[in-house]
């Protein structure tokens, strides 16, 4: 990978964790659109970028956005477990509690040790059933 976009992407970071988001998110799209020309970068590089910039969305409450994000993150390294987490809980909280299962345990699938995605889960089940006690 290229020095520049590495450096894109280390700028990125160090915005998301000051919280700067705006800033984070235009370094994350442009480490992504660059790393789509170049092709030179790793899969979990462009995951991670996804998935953060999908965290801004979420946070800005922009949940189909966000989830568009996560499901790139995804297809880039569908080995990453976080990405799936963060678009169950999208899932949950807009009571698509199938697709949030799906998501949640998916995870756990690749990472059997992931506490929160376990609670997310039985949260899940919890609510889903009580939806159907209730009848709708």
């Amino acid at each position: 990978m290229e020095e520049d976009i590495c450096q894109i992407l280390e700028h990125a970071h160090s915005e998301f964790k000051k919280q700067n988001h705006k800033q984070a998110e235009e370094l994350y799209t442009k480490f992504i659109s660059s790393c789509s020309q170049s092709r030179d970068c790793e899969a979990i590089n462009v995951a991670t970028a996804y998935n953060n910039r999908g965290q801004i969305k979420y946070l800005r409450v922009d949940f189909y956005e966000a989830i568009e994000d996560y499901t790139s993150a995804i297809q880039a390294d569908s080995h990453f477990e976080i990405p799936l987490y963060n678009r169950g809980l999208i899932h949950y909280r807009l009571g698509f509690f199938d697709d949030a299962k799906r998501d949640f345990l998916q995870a756990l699938k690749l990472n059997p040790d992931f506490e929160d995605a376990k609670l997310s889960l039985q949260q899940t089940l919890l609510d889903q059933q009580q939806k159907i006690n209730r009848g709708y």
